[in-house]
């Protein structure tokens, strides 16, 4: 006969002790009365007591999925050790009323043990408090809540389990969780989410009855790199003033990346921090709340610190380290001959413009850094640690594509005087960090832009006295030493993703952004952003992005023949408010300057496109037979043809498709497939920070579908037998009310209640982590609908 596991034990007499109210709880619902749980004893179980493997993927998988980003529920993130024993805050990071700047509760930066939590506002979760009537923690009574009221299968969540993002969190401290119970009997862990596997839900109860122990992290594979980390870490603190001022820039653009070295593990990431020790002693982080703060110290130190939070998609943003990389870095930065006079200081004036304060640096150099690895750049604003960013990402269109200004037809590029005379009008709003938000505006987005804009258009005039107009050499080719240099940018909502190469059938917008934009994009979204700023920071960053758009469009324009640009550029922004706003700002449509492009269609903005693409020299792929008509083929599988129709179409079933589903397509040889359905939203415009419903064209609404995974945060999860494909889609493209939507989810879709919906989720997971074995992280569970 087999003994009961430790584990097992643990479940069972949790479940004995709450068997009455549980019953109760089912049958009536919801529960007045803080529930009689009767006395819990908890044997004491060590951490040796434990498979360590098969604890983290548990807690990763069925807690992170939720507990992992900055919006995490109650700042409890459970990512690391650090932020299991920090526990909960009542505060909020995402606070769109808060008039001040928010103290920072940065994991692994803005404390450095669990007294500095509690001093800033956190609570113990993981212990049992001394004075209650049950000895439990919080965590354990909320995995004890979650298998005491499981949802019922397959169905809508009840009316009182709210999902919005902005929904007002109870949080409840230490005492205060009888309350919460009575109040919130669906409340429990996971949170309006199916059960977890008894097995599953044994090993995370008995874990946190132990108190949630630590879990250590592995040491470094091999001696090599540590051989190579000392070889950067040496690089980045050379006390020559030339290596110093390099070293700066390369901190303030990559202190976001995930950085990896190719002979590494695939789990095994650094940060580049500034630590106030040397490189041979322990890191001691410089805490700053922007990355050209100043450090506080007149000695200071770059050093790589390994990451040790669990990888999530959203804020792995991976970048490539390694001797051909400091090579490059030597070549494109250190061989060219400049010199620095002096350092720049520390002040916000200089600090925020990297205009001023890497003057010094040859902008061939610095714009040659950014073009080789730009995939990275845009993906430091779409994926970083902003979690929630509706008013940020409502900027942009629900899909765009991108290209860059080769160096040579760059004035700012090519004419060192010609970036010394705009470096003035550059500033971004971060200058004005302390002060009112006029302040934070006026300069940058009318007066100083205008500036810019006057003397860009007279500096670009002089450079062409016959007006001829960019040719399509001017549109950088990319090389096959460099990543992408074309890009798809689509928005989900409150979330974004980019991918290289042109995906998708051709956008209603396009951009072209040259090094002043790119830089000015960089610092206005990602060096100088703060989370955890107050309003008035967050609504000058969204409108200074207005400009830098604004600007990338232009710049696109400038490439089509004169007479058709006014005509494409009003389609972009219609409605009577939008002219009176965009006369505001932006200066007219250039219809001035021709063209050296030859268009022979009547269509030249596909056109355009569709000449880069095939120019193109990074590899990309030119043909997208899913989304554009003009690349399917005959022969072409009956999966591709079924999933197909219903790519780039529009109807009134488009209305109904969440942000981003996932769709696994079973195949009867255990090979299943992955496509995303993304919902490119209508609108007719983006020009205003708000009511962003009254500016939607439903009708105009298509979806674009991708073979494999993207995105961070699935939406929905659709599960079809192969047979079932043409159903499938068939039954999609038919949908025309609410009633014909829940019907369909009915049939193919896996609510959060479904039994199955984790083990679909796992199945994602999967997908997503062996189609991008080093870019693919953890996706986020928080933005699941419910239809």
């Amino acid at each position: 006969m087999r003994r009961p596991t430790l584990l097992a034990l643990i479940a069972g007499a949790i479940v004995l002790a709450g068997a009455i109210s549980w019953l109760v709880a089912i049958n009536a619902g919801v529960s007045q009365q803080p529930p009689d749980h009767g006395a819990l004893i908890v044997p004491e179980v060590s951490s040796s007591d434990f498979d360590t493997k098969t604890l983290l993927r548990t807690v990763e998988q069925r807690c992170v999925v939720c507990h992992g980003c900055y919006d995490a529920p109650c700042q409890f993130r459970m990512t690391s050790a650090e932020g299991v024993s920090r526990g909960a805050s009542k505060q909020s990071v995402y606070n769109s009323s808060r008039l001040e700047d928010e103290p920072l509760t940065r994991l692994g930066i803005d404390a450095s043990s669990v007294d500095e939590w509690r001093n800033l506002g956190f609570f113990d979760v993981t212990t049992a408090p001394e004075d209650a009537d049950l000895a439990q923690s919080i965590l354990l009574r909320m995995l004890v809540l979650g298998k005491k009221h499981a949802l019922p299968e397959n169905a809508p969540l009840p009316t009182s389990v709210k999902l919005d993002i902005l929904r007002e969190l109870s949080c409840p401290a230490p005492g205060e969780f009888n309350r919460y119970e009575a109040k919130n009997p669906f409340g429990g862990m996971p949170y309006a989410m199916a059960p977890m596997a008894d097995e599953e839900w044994a090993t995370l109860s008995a874990w946190a009855a132990a108190g949630a122990p630590a879990l250590q992290q592995s040491p470094l594979a091999t001696d090599e790199l540590s051989v190579q980390i000392a070889e950067w870490e040496s690089f980045l603190n050379d006390s020559a003033p030339k290596e110093r001022l390099v070293a700066r820039y390369l901190y303030e653009h990559l202190f976001l990346a995930h950085l990896y070295f190719s002979a590494s593990q695939a789990n095994t990431y650094f940060k580049l921090v500034r630590s106030s020790t040397p490189p041979g002693e322990p890191i001691r982080i410089i805490a700053t709340r922007r990355p050209y703060d100043d450090p506080g110290a007149d000695e200071f130190y770059y050093r790589l610190s390994r990451v040790s939070e669990t990888i999530l998609h959203k804020t792995h943003i991976t970048y490539e380290i390694g001797p051909a990389r400091l090579a490059h870095y030597r070549d494109i930065f250190l061989e060219p001959d400049w010199q620095v006079t002096e350092l720049p200081s520390y002040e916000p004036t200089v600090a925020s413009n990297p205009f001023t304060a890497f003057a010094a640096i040859p902008a061939s150099a610095r714009y040659r850094f950014l073009l080789d690895d730009v995939e990275y750049i845009i993906r430091t604003f779409i994926r970083g640690p902003v979690c929630r960013g509706q008013v940020a990402v409502n900027v942009i269109e629900d899909r765009f594509w991108v290209m860059f200004l080769t160096p040579g037809a760059d004035l700012s590029v090519a004419d060192p005087e010609y970036l010394a005379a705009a470096t003035p009008f550059l500033g971004l709003p971060a200058e004005h960090a302390e002060g009112p938000l006029l302040d934070r505006l006026v300069p940058a987005y009318l007066d100083h832009h205008r500036q810019y804009a006057e003397l860009r258009k007279k500096r670009y005039n002089t450079a062409d006295p016959q007006k001829a107009g960019p040719s399509l050499d001017a549109i950088w080719l990319g090389d096959e030493n460099a990543g992408a240099s074309l890009l798809t940018v689509f928005r989900h909502f409150d979330n974004a993703t980019v991918v290289s190469g042109f995906v998708g059938d051709v956008p209603e917008t396009a951009w072209v952004i040259d090094f002043p934009t790119l830089e000015r994009i960089y610092y206005n979204l990602v060096a100088g952003f703060d989370v955890f700023g107050s309003v008035e920071h967050q609504i000058a960053t969204r409108v200074y992005m207005d400009l830098l758009r604004i600007e990338s469009e232009d710049l696109f324009l400038s490439f089509l023949p004169a007479d058709r640009r006014r005509e494409i550029h009003d389609d972009w922004y219609r409605g009577g408010k939008v002219k009176i706003r965009t006369l505001l700002h932006q200066k007219p449509v250039d219809i001035d300057h021709a063209t050296q492009v030859n268009f022979t269609t009547d269509d030249p903005k596909a056109e355009l496109l569709v000449k880069a693409l095939k120019r193109n020299q990074s590899g990309l792929s030119q043909r997208d037979p899913i989304n554009r008509a003009g690349d399917r083929r005959l022969g072409h599988s009956p999966e591709l043809a079924a999933i197909s129709s219903i790519a780039s179409t529009r109807g009134p079933w488009v209305r109904y498709l969440p942000d981003l589903s996932l769709v696994r397509i079973r195949n009867s040889n255990g090979v299943d497939r992955v496509y995303s359905l993304i919902h490119d939203k209508a609108h007719t415009n983006i020009a205003f920070l708000f009511a962003e419903n009254l500016r939607r064209e439903p009708e105009k609404d298509t979806v674009t579908v991708i073979e494999g995974q993207i995105g961070s945060y699935p939406n929905f999860f659709f599960v079809v037998e192969h047979g079932e494909l043409n159903n499938f889609t068939h039954s999609l493209s038919t949908i025309s009310t609410q009633q014909d939507w829940r019907s369909f989810i009915d049939v193919f879709g896996v609510r959060r209640s479904s039994p199955q919906f984790w083990q679909t989720a796992d199945f994602f997971q999967e997908a997503a982590s062996n189609q991008h074995p080093r870019k693919g992280g953890l996706l986020d569970l928080n933005r699941y609908d419910d239809p």
